[in-house]
């Protein structure tokens, strides 16, 4: 069988979680490959709200294996309480979550770091989570990292003291102020309850269940827009969260890929800095936040609201090669009169493009708009493509003529029942 991969097409918060758990039952296998603890993925059935940070979100299917991957940062102080959150749901969690040995772990130091190094950039800061995965992959990229594997050997409290020693001399030198004694106390805790679960070769065991002809779903974090060379740099994440981050990290060759399954909400968030071109700083952004309860899933933070940007979406599609487009939260525009889509940037020479300039950081654009007549109608209840109303068959027309490429599943709400397939989504 063949590797699918889901992933988001705009700056992260797109609803990968809901679509992970509602097309998880085709699949034998769900493995998340990049990000960690700043990842907020939100499922919602029987009317019970569920947040995951770093655990796949097949997890609630009890007959599918969930892989985290090598490509991902663990975090084991979070990654214990998460898993605590799930008792009440009765889910064997030695039985069908399994952790690659090579995933990194985030020490608590991480996290000051993560703090320290914003602090230090004053106004210039990126708007980290401070969750300490940048730390984390810088520590993985300079090869001092400390791994999911290193727990099973001798070798651990040696090298954790030495990364330890490594992290409070930064600190001091950043001149930054701390008390990481009951942090590392629970950390070391945390470890040993880490050591109880399947720690694995998880490369190999996605490579068997290839051989094995298993269906497996691979699931991204973030956004294409945030990855750490195609996003809107510096303003991004520090892994690359586009499908070429799959291949790297889950261990899978290229050959095994077949679908990608590529998430966009019908407007545009983001959370934190960095450039966003169709924000709204007016009440349509206001209440674009209010009715899709657009609050950061990890942080809590307000994300910024504007309308669909064609020129990022369509850049994002290219970059990893999407086969399939599933539209989420159609829902929250029921209400709008007028809906707006960015076909192309007005550049500072006055020229029009419907391509991303090298840095929006630096190149100031304005959005091009073309306006569409809103439904203005409840979309409850409808589980037909033709049941939709005809304004917003309309606006999914427009998207796939520009983006040439079809959207052949809407979400109209947030339970995993409200959701409308245009044509069955192909896994074979």
């Amino acid at each position: 069988m063949a590797v699918n991969i889901l992933l988001g097409l705009q700056w992260g918060d797109e609803g990968k979680g809901k679509i992970v758990d509602y097309l998880a039952p085709q699949y034998q296998v769900v493995a998340r490959f990049q990000g960690g603890p700043n990842a907020g993925h939100t499922l919602e059935f029987d009317g019970i709200k569920h947040v995951l940070h770093q655990i796949p979100s097949g997890i609630f299917r009890s007959n599918i294996k969930n892989i985290i991957g090598n490509g991902l940062v663990i975090d084991p102080i979070v990654f214990k309480k998460e898993i605590d959150s799930l008792s009440s749901f009765q889910i064997n969690i030695k039985e069908n979550l399994f952790i690659s040995k090579k995933a990194h772990l985030i020490l608590p130091t991480h996290r000051l770091l993560d703090q320290a190094y914003e602090k230090v950039k004053g106004d210039k800061k990126i708007g980290s989570t401070l969750r300490g995965i940048g730390p984390t992959y810088q520590n993985k990229i300079g090869r001092l990292g400390l791994r999911v594997g290193d727990l099973e050997t001798d070798k651990f409290q040696e090298k954790y003291q030495a990364l330890l020693k490594e992290h409070h001399h930064l600190l001091k030198y950043l001149d930054f102020e701390y008390d990481d004694v009951q942090a590392n106390k629970e950390f070391l805790a945390a470890v040993e309850f880490l050591r109880s679960l399947n720690l694995a070769d998880t490369e190999y065991m996605l490579n068997d269940s290839l051989q094995a002809k298993e269906s497996i779903l691979a699931e991204g974090a973030q956004g294409s827009m945030l990855d750490i060379d195609f996003g809107s740099y510096p303003y991004v994440t520090s892994s690359n969260t586009i499908v070429a981050g799959a291949l790297t990290g889950l261990g899978i060759a290229p050959q095994h890929i077949k679908e990608v399954f590529g998430i966009f909400k019908a407007y545009c968030t983001r959370v934190g800095e960095g450039p966003f071109p169709t924000e709204l700083h007016d009440e349509q952004g206001e209440e674009l936040r209010k009715i899709g309860r657009e609050f950061g899933a990890t942080t809590g933070r307000p994300r910024r609201c504007g309308w669909l940007d064609l020129p990022a979406l369509k850049y994002a599609t290219m970059l990893n090669g999407v086969t399939q487009l599933l539209m989420m939260k159609a829902d929250v525009l029921n209400d709008f009169e007028e809906i707006k889509i960015c076909t192309h940037y007005q550049m500072p020479d006055g020229s029009l493009t419907d391509r991303l300039p090298f840095c929006l950081n630096d190149i100031k654009v304005k959005p091009v708009y073309q306006s569409f007549k809103g439904w203005q109608t409840s979309l409850q209840g409808m589980r037909e493509f033709d049941e939709l109303p005809k304004e917003l068959i309309e606006y999914i027309s427009f998207i796939e003529d520009a983006v040439k490429v079809p959207i052949t599943l809407v979400s109209t709400g947030p339970d995993r029942t409200e959701t409308v397939l245009k044509k069955e989504i192909a896994i074979k």
